[in-house]
Parts: structure tokens; sequence; C-alpha cells
């Protein structure tokens, strides 16, 4: 696993201003990490005063890592998305595994990690 550079842009699939919800907690965390999250919902929703996008087709920059909030039941309709983005990572995080969609990236050659966005980030491994 590698560590994204440092200020990094983070995408948040499934992002939402629900202040009780992981995907809330990940785009608080990483703003206070030094990192620029982008929220992206159908909704669009604002999430800590950013702007939210409905699609990560929206996005316009160069994106580092996406962080995956969304059940394989949503992802699985992700993966040109994601390839047109062309994250270095992308980070499963719990109840966000898609096993069929993860193989898919890692034969594209984007490095690929289940784990909590969370924890990373508290414990240095983001």
């Amino acid at each position: 696993m590698t560590r994204a550079n440092e200020h990094s842009t983070v995408a948040v699939l499934g992002a939402t201003p629900k202040e009780d919800r992981y995907a809330f907690k990940a785009v608080k965390m990483l703003l206070d990490h030094g990192h620029t999250p982008i929220p992206v919902h159908p909704a669009g929703q604002e999430v800590l005063g950013i702007k939210g996008l409905k699609s990560l087709d929206e996005i316009t920059q160069p994106v580092d890592t996406l962080t995956m909030y969304v059940g394989s039941q949503i992802s699985d309709g992700e993966l040109d998305r994601i390839l047109k983005l062309a994250p270095r990572r992308v980070i499963f995080n719990p109840g966000a595994e898609n096993a069929s969609l993860a193989d898919k990236l890692r034969g594209a050659g984007i490095e690929v990690v289940f784990a909590c966005t969370l924890v990373m980030l508290q414990t240095d491994q983001f």
C-alpha cells in the first residue's frame, strides 16, 4: 500500500452532510489532515461548506484517491467513471467491499485497498 501525497485530492463517493455517517466523518478528517476532499453523491449536497458533486463525471481535477462509501449495488455501475477519473488508488471502506470491481480496477493498474479511511488517517497510513 502506497501513501497519498500530502495535501492530495480525495473523492468521497457516498459523501453526506449527515454528521453521524462515516462518509461525513471522512470528509471532515480528510480536511483536518490537509487533504482536499471532493464530496460525491447523487443529491450533490454540500458537505462542510464544500460543494458536492452528483457524479464522478463532474470531477475536473486530478484525483489521487477515491474512497468508497457505497455498496456494491451502486459501485458496480461506477467502473467506467472510475477508470475515466483514473485515481492512483481506490479505498473500499467496511461495508463498501466489492471484490469484482476491485479485480477490474487492479487489472487497470489502479491500487486497491480494503480498509477504513478514518483508521488509515488516524494511524498515518493514508
